[in-house]
Parts: structure tokens; sequence; C-alpha cells
């Protein structure tokens, strides 16, 4: 026969595993509506996070009561809530190199008329968290919160230098090496690129993600070879090199101010 402390206990055990749960059922929510960037509703929303409908719809509630999620359009749909939206500013007035970063990006953008960007690695793949838009006729489409995957892109080079090989292959999917028009990288040059990134100082891909634009990276440091975050500037393939090179040169320059600013 079990003692009442022995029940007391498990009866303890059994109510912080299904605080767990729940928790993880709303971290699971919150990145899910993070990955498909827009409002859905509650079914699509539960079997989005593979959840029961009931239970996802009493977490929702609990969300949208908190101002964590708000309804959307007929009211059947939910999406991030203003609150969200202040924890959010909060955070980039406690990050000093995201506020800082911010600025220069926009510096940036106006300085030579390219689309910039400041990129971070999230939950393994490449981030951008910080986007400011060039002054060319044609803009180069580039939203803030956009994941990719690291192969696709001149920052996620920079942002793996000195991981050890096999975190790398733990990181990177199979799907991860299939770029959007089919091509598909070996992973064997997806390293040799990022060992040379880190050589180099900087990164450049062209026709990657799309065939129109390629990318230029520099790494801005947070220690001695320690990758916080890139700058980058996405331009039209077509750049001449002389342009090229200048732009790598004052990307260089920023990164380089952003890390010792810090």
């Amino acid at each position: 026969m079990q003692d009442g402390s022995a029940l007391a206990v498990s009866a303890d055990e059994k109510t912080s595993g299904s605080r767990e749960k729940g928790l993880n059922r709303v971290l699971e929510i919150l990145e899910f509506l993070h990955t498909t960037q827009r409002a859905i509703g509650i079914g699509d929303l539960a079997k989005g996070v593979n959840a029961p409908r009931s239970t996802t719809y009493t977490l929702v509630r609990s969300l949208v009561d908190a101002g964590l999620l708000e309804t959307a359009g007929d009211g059947n749909r939910v999406y991030f809530g203003k609150k969200l939206y202040l924890y959010g500013m909060d955070y980039v007035r406690g990050n000093d190199l995201l506020r800082r970063g911010r600025q220069e990006v926009d510096n940036l953008s106006r300085e030579t008329g390219e689309t910039s960007e400041l990129c971070m690695l999230q939950s393994g793949r490449y981030t951008i968290v910080h986007s400011s838009p060039g002054t060319r006729p044609f803009r180069i489409s580039s939203a803030t919160g956009l994941q990719i995957p690291l192969p696709w892109t001149a920052s996620g080079r920079l942002l793996l230098a000195g991981f050890e090989q096999a975190r790398i292959e733990d990181m990177v999917s199979e799907d991860d090496l299939i770029l959007p028009d089919g091509r598909r990288l070996l992973l064997s040059d997806f390293i040799a690129d990022i060992e040379k990134a880190e050589a180099t100082g900087y990164c450049v891909t062209s026709g990657l993600v799309d065939a129109y634009t390629k990318c230029l990276a520099a790494p801005v440091l947070s220690g001695p070879g320690k990758v916080e975050a890139t700058m980058c500037l996405v331009v039209p393939i077509d750049t001449s090199e002389e342009r090229t090179s200048s732009l790598i040169g004052l990307l260089r320059d920023r990164a380089a101010r952003l890390s010792i600013a810090g």
C-alpha cells in the first residue's frame, strides 16, 4: 500500500508533466504561426501542431485572453497579438547588438541604395532579424523574420564558421541542400564554402535563392572568431565586379564597426 506522501509525489509529477506538455503545445502553436506567416483557423492550426482540436481551442482561447494572440478576419482565425509585438520591442531595446545593428542596416541601405539585412542563427536556420529595402525601382523582396535553410545563403556560410563538421552535418538536412530551382548542393561543397568564408572574412553567393540576385555577407563578431550575426546586401546578379568589390569593402567596414562597438 502506498502512503500519502508517495501519492502526493505522484500527483505532483502528473501536474508538472501536464503543465510541461501544455507549455510545449503553446510553443508549437507560436512556432507554427511564425512559420506560416498568416492568420489560420483553429482546425488547420490543430492539424499543423498535431494536437486535438479541443486542446488547441482551449490553449488558443487562453492565449487570446492574455493578448498573445488575436482573432482575425471573420473571428475564426488567429494570429499574433499586440502584446507579442510589445515584448519584441522590449527585446530590441534590451539587446544592444540588435539595436545598433538595425541602425547600421538602415544607414547602409540609404548609402548604397541596395537591400540590406541583419541576420542571425535561429533554430538552425538563417533568420532575417532586420531588413531595409533599397531605393531601386525594382525592389528586392526581403522579409524580416524570414527563415531560410543555411546552405541557400551567403550568411549561412559565415554563421557556421568555426563549427565542427559533425555539428554542421546534424544541422543541415537533405531538404536543406535542395535549392528552390531543384538543384542539389553537395554537403562537402557547402562545408568547403564555410571554411573559405571563414578564411576570407566575407562571402558572396549568386543565384541560389533565385536566379536574379546575389548576396554579399560579412560577419559581426561578439568575440575572437565568434560570429554572432551577419550584415548582408542583396543585389542584382548582374552587378559589376567593380561595384561588387566596392560594396564588399563597405559591408565589411560596417560589420567590423558593429562588432567593435560592442
